[in-house]
This record gives structure tokens, C-alpha cells and sequence, in this order.
């Protein structure tokens, strides 16, 4: 369900036994920031059943649980907005990209990776502003900026795991906020957990 802030609603449970959901509020101004200026996207009777948007709404809804890094929301963030006007049926016209200033925040990446980085940051070494920057990295790079940051952290934390470190000091020296949070990203992207990688590395080696 999608609501625009002025839209009337009568709150009411669907049945007698209630139900639970959860809710994220987003600004409007955001919104528009993001795409650039555009209208707010309108999703007809405010229901859709657009897997898409399910899936751009799911990392916002789990961090109601779940903290977050300033840049892994920021992308959430710019994801949710796109699916949202994609959905909402905009149309979008095909802009030209700066790739000096991508490459410098690609760049600053790589040599500040275990930092807590924001698009705010990015924006500021790289003159652009933060959400051309996010637009722009993604079609120069294939990758979102906090994608593009986990997957240097993890090539680092694979390589400080072969030299014997503990799993706990590869996760802090990686950036990563903890081990677990390590772990997570690690199945995530990778299939497996850190401790199985490195079984199956050692097993490989002998």
C-alpha cells in the first residue's frame, strides 16, 4: 500500500481480529530530490501488487528492526524511489552521465572502504550532487555505491581471513560493524558463512 500524505484513509482493520503491518514515512521532498524534480509517483487506488516494489520496499521495512549504515539506507532510499516511479508508470528520459566525478567516488572507495562513507561525503569530493552521483555510479559501475563498498570490504576481509586473522578482527578491520553483520554480507552475497569459506579454503591448501 502506498499513500501520498493528503490522501484520506479510514485506518480501519480489514477483519474483526485486526491485523499488523509495518510502515515507513518518507518525505515527499525526498522523493522528488531523488528523481530529480519529477512528480511524486502515483500508484492508481494505492495498491500494486508489483513484486518489484516489494522488493525495493524490503530493506526500508526490515530496518525497522535492523539498524542501518547512512549509506546502505541512502541506497535503499534511491531504490525505493525508482521502483516507486517506475511502477507509478513515469517515463524516464535518458540523461548523460559524469563519469569524472563517479570515477573519483569510485576511487575514494576504494582507498576509504572500511570507513563509515555517506553520499553526502561522496558528493562533496566528487562535485556532484548526491543523488546524480548514486544514479550515475549505478550505470557506470554496475553496482550501487554501499554495493560497491561491501564488496571492497569483502575482498579485504577475505584476504585478512587467509592470513589467519580472527573472524572477529576481520570484520572491525573490513568495516564492518561486527562479526554477525559480516556474516550477514557474507551469505548474502557469497552463499556461505565466513567460517565455511575458510574451511573450505584451508581444505583447498593441504
Amino acid at each position: 500500500m502506498v499513500l501520498h500524505p493528503d490522501e484520506i484513509h479510514d485506518g480501519e482493520a480489514g477483519t474483526q481480529d485486526g491485523f499488523q503491518y509495518r510502515m515507513i514515512y518518507l518525505e515527499p521532498a525526498l522523493i522528488q530530490k531523488i528523481l530529480g524534480g519529477r512528480p511524486l509517483p502515483f500508484i492508481v487506488g494505492g495498491i500494486t501488487t508489483d513484486p518489484r516494489l516489494f522488493a525495493a520496499t524490503e530493506p526500508l521495512l526490515t530496518a525497522v528492526e535492523n539498524s542501518f549504515e547512512i549509506l546502505e539506507e541512502e541506497d535503499a532510499l534511491y531504490d525505493f524511489a525508482q521502483t516507486l516511479a517506475t511502477v507509478g508508470g513515469q517515463n524516464f528520459h535518458r540523461r548523460t552521465f559524469d563519469y569524472k566525478a563517479a570515477e573519483i567516488a569510485r576511487q575514494y572507495i576504494d582507498s576509504a572502504f572500511s570507513q563509515n562513507i555517506t553520499l553526502d561525503e561522496l558528493s562533496l569530493i566528487s562535485g556532484r550532487d548526491r543523488w546524480s552521483l548514486s544514479r550515475d555510479f549505478r550505470a557506470l559501475f554496475g553496482a550501487s555505491p554501499y554495493r560497491y563498498v561491501t564488496m571492497r570490504r569483502l575482498e579485504y576481509s577475505r584476504r585478512l581471513m587467509g592470513m589467519g586473522l580472527s573472524l572477529s578482527n576481520v570484520a572491525v578491520e573490513s568495516g564492518f560493524s561486527d562479526q554477525s553483520h559480516m556474516t550477514r554480507q557474507f551469505i548474502k552475497t557469497l552463499g556461505i558463512s565466513p567460517g565455511r569459506w575458510l574451511k573450505i579454503i584451508n581444505k583447498g591448501s593441504t
